[in-house]
């Protein structure tokens, strides 16, 4: 299988918040075939994150027009896995020199990435967010599961960039994370969601 070979050839980054899980080619599951993963929380007792490349044809401005302002286009609320979508996770991207200590309900992923308390005031939130994106519902792994599904060659393990979260709808996010990473993985970027394509 491809995902077995590029695995052994790649130096192996561990799981934690604010990490990509980016579909290894080949991923058998449909469901997450070619999916970019930004995890939020992984722990001895629950890993979770939201699916950053499916956008639903539901307008934010239909279920949480406040938010309108602050969301990147297309402003559209994506699909963030198939667990619990009747709940709302926020990502955002902060504004040069927010500190996360100085704002509680933001919770730091990367540089500049933020997981966003979505009982905010959107309009406190819109002085120390550049963008943000909003995700019904999320995947979630329990404890150990992850890391089986790493260790068989289903993903790899990449840091996220903040524009990452608000990349534009016709951009092919998980190519563009592939392109990044190290050799062999960005000859890899054209591989096709549907091998019959090939």
């Amino acid at each position: 299988m491809y995902a077995d070979r590029l695995f052994n050839a790649l130096e192996r980054n561990d799981p934690e918040p604010g990490q990509l899980l980016v579909a290894a080619p080949g991923m058998f599951s449909a469901e997450f075939a070619r999916s970019v993963i930004l995890l939020i929380q992984h722990d001895d007792y629950l890993t979770f994150g939201v699916n950053l490349t499916t956008r639903s044809e539901l307008a934010v401005f239909n279920v949480l027009p406040e938010y309108l302002p602050l969301v990147a286009k297309p402003q559209a609320l994506y699909i963030g896995g198939p667990l619990n979508q009747q709940s709302v996770v926020g990502l955002g991207m902060t504004k040069q020199g927010v500190r996360f200590e100085d704002h509680p309900q933001l919770s730091r992923l990367a540089p500049r990435l933020a997981h966003v308390d979505m009982r905010a005031d959107p309009e406190f939130l819109a002085q120390t967010l550049d963008g943000m994106r909003l995700f019904a519902g999320y995947a979630e792994w329990a404890p150990g599961q992850l890391q089986q599904e790493i260790d068989r060659g289903d993903w790899f393990v990449a840091p996220a960039l903040a524009q990452d979260v608000l990349t534009p709808g016709p951009a092919d996010l998980w190519a563009d994370v592939m392109k990044r990473q190290p050799m062999p993985l960005p000859l890899y970027s054209t591989f096709p969601a549907d091998l019959d394509d090939n």
